[in-house]
């Protein structure tokens, strides 16, 4: 694959920890969505890409945490 950001053919798979955070000061409130993923990264300029799974997803989408609980 061609890095989108330089065009460079230098990219390489590493397993990544993400720990997702929604913003502002309501963010504090609301859980932290932990992911897992397969990090695609770019040796030349450090752009990594990674795709989020459908089940942290759906806890982005409702803002919910992990185990079905909603955030105050």
């Amino acid at each position: 694959m061609i890095c989108q950001a330089c065009g460079s053919l230098q990219q390489r798979t590493f397993n990544g920890e993400v720990a997702i955070h929604f913003s502002g000061w309501d963010g504090l409130n609301k859980p932290i969505v932990w992911v897992f993923p397969k990090l695609r990264v770019c040796l030349d300029c450090g752009f990594t890409q990674f795709k989020v799974s459908e089940r942290e997803l759906e806890v982005l989408r409702e803002e919910r945490s992990a185990d079905g609980a909603h955030a105050a």
